[in-house]
């Protein structure tokens, strides 16, 4: 009987079909409920869930080919680059950091601009990218706001913001702070020459950005759930030491009191620009 369960070769000769891998980047999944689905199915539905209406974060790129039509814009200010004035160093050069920020991303900055139509509707748009350093501002940044808003009055167009930033470029200091200044006083000339400006908030939207140009816009709109505020809520409750309201500084939360317009869920955010540039134009 023992012999019936003795065993003459060592290992397993059961022949197995190898294990396929999914090839990187065939799938995502949901940082919100979990689900899984394909790239193609995520980039069709607009980056946003279609289990839980989570809208992902997404890049200047994706944005222009959602906005402008049959894809087709002309980028501007292409040729500006961030500049070490204050020779910086924390746990590596400002110029290192860069550096490797350019290779890993293909921006030279935290920003884009793009000029195209918009359903026929003429519109400049510059757009915040966060996977460089952060989406934070420093004076690249306020210089294509400024060279925008100037092309906008040269040629009487509207501008509408796209911004997705955790605030000041800690790296250039004061030139970082200086514009909060320079962009508003910027949109001032804007407002005098009687265009629109459209701020569309998305997540997260913090820091100098928020106290500047990102909530001066004639129209103030959000993305769903977009964090949005200018210190974060943890850095508020151990200032005031209460808890704070549920969804604090969510988009939600936030045009409830006031502070926005209205909310604009990305698969209708065409049409809701195409609506506001015609009254704009009416």
């Amino acid at each position: 009987m023992a012999n019936w369960f003795k065993r003459f070769r060592e290992g397993i000769t059961t022949s197995t079909k190898e294990k396929k891998e999914a090839p990187d980047g065939m799938w995502c999944k949901c940082p919100r409920c979990q689900k899984a689905r394909t790239v193609k199915e995520h980039r069709k539905n607009y980056y946003v869930c279609d289990n839980c209406d989570y809208h992902d974060r997404i890049g200047s790129v994706e944005y222009f080919n959602l906005l402008f039509d049959n894809n087709d814009y002309q980028p501007l200010f292409d040729d500006l680059e961030p500049q070490d004035f204050l020779n910086f160093t924390d746990l590596k050069s400002y110029k290192d950091r860069i550096k490797e920020c350019q290779n890993k991303t293909g921006l030279k900055d935290a920003m884009r601009v793009g000029y195209g139509s918009v359903n026929g509707h003429q519109l400049v748009l510059p757009c915040m990218d966060f996977s460089f350093i952060g989406g934070s501002m420093g004076s690249v940044v306020g210089e294509k706001i400024a060279l925008s808003i100037d092309h906008c009055i040269e040629n009487r167009m509207p501008l509408m913001i796209i911004a997705k930033s955790g605030g000041a470029r800690m790296m250039e200091s004061a030139f970082s702070l200086m514009q909060m200044a320079k962009t508003s006083s910027k949109l001032t000339q804007l407002s005098e020459a009687q265009l629109p400006y459209i701020s569309l908030l998305t997540d997260p939207t913090t820091g100098g950005v928020t106290a500047s140009f990102a909530m001066l816009g004639d129209v103030n709109i959000a993305e769903p759930n977009a964090l949005i505020g200018f210190a974060g809520p943890r850095v508020i409750k151990e200032t005031i030491r209460r808890d704070l309201p549920e969804e604090f500084q969510r988009s939600e939360f936030l045009q409830e009191h006031g502070f926005i317009d209205y909310i604009a869920h990305r698969r209708h955010l065409k049409d809701n620009i195409t609506e506001m540039l015609n009254y704009f134009e009416n």
